[in-house]
């Protein structure tokens, strides 16, 4: 999870300063496409963007995010504040190996919605009892977020033990 100086110094726009300990939870997806959903005269088209996450604790798993994007001329100076709405699909994508311990519930992306604000989360979670990694996406913004989330599961073959943190 993000520590609360992390979260207090993103707040206040001064993340640069954290970075070497909050480095590990911002990430870029890396794009895999768009498509335009409205046409804007001026700046870019409203879109869609999927990105591919490779989970940076588990070897082998890779989230796909799909999130709406603004265009227009707000869009594409990356002053619009993007929806609170995103898709996610985890999938094995090689061998799952887990070189060091998980914690039971864990931030493992993040990225900036809008300019100062807004933040899309990915949480992993483990789900011991059923040997699975459960991944949740959600928006945050600073005062208010938004209960729209969606959730997916990646199962673990029994053969391969999923370590925890104590």
């Amino acid at each position: 999870m993000m520590t609360t100086r992390c979260r207090a110094l993103a707040a206040a726009g001064l993340l640069a300063s954290a970075l070497i300990p909050c480095a590990a939870l911002a990430a870029s997806g890396e794009k895999i496409g768009t498509v335009d959903t409205a046409f804007q005269w001026i700046g870019r088209d409203h879109d869609i963007i999927v990105e591919a996450y490779d989970d940076p604790g588990v070897q082998g798993v890779t989230c796909y995010v799909s999130r709406a994007r603004i265009g227009g001329v707000k869009g594409t100076l990356g002053l619009a504040e993007d929806r609170a709405e995103a898709s996610i699909a985890c999938r094995q994508v090689g061998a799952i190996s887990i070189p060091q311990p998980l914690r039971k519930q864990e931030e493992v992306f993040s990225e900036r919605m809008s300019i100062l604000f807004k933040r899309l989360r990915i949480v992993r979670m483990v789900d011991p009892a059923r040997n699975t990694l459960v991944y949740l996406t959600y928006s945050e913004k600073l005062i208010d977020g938004s209960p729209q989330n969606s959730v997916t599961a990646v199962p673990v073959d029994r053969a391969t033990a999923i370590p925890l943190r104590k």
